[in-house]
């Protein structure tokens, strides 16, 4: 079901039912209550994303539709472009344009009365209610929803990353570079050092990008010329930072040696220079193992995350990392008025591993994120307390540009009720299709469809746990 029109911004079954009740608080800080009879006004609450990524752009179409018409949504970020991530790959062997997967978003936030302010953040004054933007204005809020995304750490590793000697998928641009890069691996084969540094937390990329490149030099006819390694500080092939789903380590291994791409696992990568990375394979107990000096043509490490300087620092916003504090409410338990969703959301290791593995945030995981945070504002801005929860099941598509592999982890966190993973010509066309999917999503302003909530269904999974109040203590 596609949403409603703008000026409907409940959907076509008007206010939910803690907004049909009385309101019991005033809805914005600065809300003045007039009492006529029974009727009560309240001021306009101004609610703000912080982001526009994959997830903060669906965060506010379905936000928007919680609100009032006198309620104010906007959108802070750096740009007025909207990119489909999961796509750069394909960008970076040229299977796809940087436009094919950009959108926008001026004229399509304007349309569903969605403010953008692309000037950017400069901090976050959380105290204050309060942003900071790079031109020098600030923005106040009563509830600030943060989905930035992470702040790549490429200057922890020396020589790591676009202004070093690596490429990366991380932005598109960042994209674009590798293509240029590989092109020339095309006209000059040579060896390919690909996968991801300590303290990353996205590893599926990872192995996509490893699998995708090898689809890509074998189209060109050059594979022959190209050995391939992959370096990656997961215990094992296939942990993903989640202790591995269903199968992973099998299909990713089996996978890999079909493919003839070496791997190095616990390794801590130390420099990289031209042409050359360097890494140490560690033991259980952290000790060195083996050094390695691997000559590389063409190379591609995921770095480490951390939080974006906005946030960075903000006592009990963040952890050391920068990552945004959150109880099961999306809520930060410094700051009753913020939410945090998707990559900048503090989650801890699963489990203790030699070097440091994070935690994946998959598509859909934040989606259940965004879901659970508009629900929840929405109660709150009714006089009711926040009551759902997200659900945090990981669904992945892990293109190998001919084929791939999809898990499923309900929920992400073990033990799981649902650990599964399947290869098979399918999860390429799977990802194809959820690609145009999700961008149709964004360009029309939806935040999910009939569609969409049929195949969950069928599927067996929710975005929601069971909604629930808790009994006052």
């Amino acid at each position: 079901m596609e949403d409603a029109p703008s000026e409907f911004h409940e959907g076509s079954g008007g206010l939910p039912a803690s907004r049909k009740r009385e309101l019991k608080e005033p809805r914005g800080k600065h809300a003045a209550t007039v009492q006529g009879g029974n009727a009560m006004s309240h001021a306009a609450a101004h609610v703000v994303v912080l982001g526009a990524g994959l997830g903060g752009i669906i965060m506010a179409y379905e936000m928007k539709r919680k609100l009032l018409r006198e309620d104010r949504l906007t959108v802070v970020n750096l740009g007025g472009s909207y990119s489909f991530v999961p796509s750069n790959p394909w960008v970076a062997v040229g299977w796809r344009q940087p436009d094919d997967i950009s959108v926008d978003l001026g004229p399509v936030l304007r349309q569903h009365g969605i403010e953008l302010r692309p000037e950017g953040a400069r901090r976050v004054e959380a105290k204050e209610s309060r942003i900071l933007l790079n031109d020098g204005t600030a923005i106040d809020y009563d509830y600030l929803i943060i989905a930035t995304g992470p702040d790549l750490a490429f200057d922890e590793v020396p020589g790591l990353g676009p202004s070093g000697h690596t490429q990366s998928i991380c932005h598109v641009s960042h994209a674009i570079q590798a293509k240029a890069a590989f092109d020339q691996l095309v006209k000059a084969p040579g060896p390919i050092v690909v996968g991801a540094v300590q303290g990353a937390s996205c590893y599926g990329p990872a192995y996509e990008f490893a699998f995708i490149l090898d689809t890509a030099l074998r189209s060109a006819r050059v594979r022959d010329r190209v050995p391939m390694t992959f370096v990656t500080p997961e215990p094992y092939i296939g942990h993903l930072g989640l202790d591995g789903v269903g199968d992973t380590k099998g299909l990713l291994e089996s996978a890999m040696r079909e493919r003839h791409i070496k791997w190095i696992t616990n390794a801590r990568t130390t420099k990289v220079e031209s042409g050359k990375l360097f890494a140490e394979e560690v033991n259980d107990d952290g000790s060195v193992r083996a050094a390695h000096e691997l000559p590389f043509a063409y190379s591609m490490l995921l770095p480490a995350f951390r939080g974006v300087p906005a946030v960075l620092g903000i006592e009990g916003l963040t952890n050391p990392r920068g990552f945004i504090q959150i109880d099961k409410y999306q809520r930060n338990p410094a700051f009753a008025n913020v939410f945090a969703i998707g990559v900048c959301v503090a989650i801890p290791p699963v489990g203790k591993t030699p070097l440091a593995v994070g935690v994946p945030k998959t598509g859909f995981m934040i989606e259940s994120m965004v879901t659970a945070t508009a629900e929840n504002i929405s109660s709150l801005l009714g006089g009711e307390q926040p009551k759902a929860v997200a659900s945090w099941n990981a669904v992945c598509l892990a293109d190998f540009g001919d084929d791939g592999i999809a898990f499923v982890a309900q929920p992400q966190i073990p033990p799981r009720n649902v650990n599964w993973s399947s290869q098979g010509r399918w999860v390429h066309a799977a990802k194809v299709g959820f690609e145009k999917y999700f961008l149709h999503k964004v360009r029309q302003g939806q935040s999910e469809t009939l569609y969409e909530n049929l195949v969950l269904h069928v599927l067996g999974i929710r975005k929601l746990k069971d909604i629930h109040i808790e009994p006052a203590e």
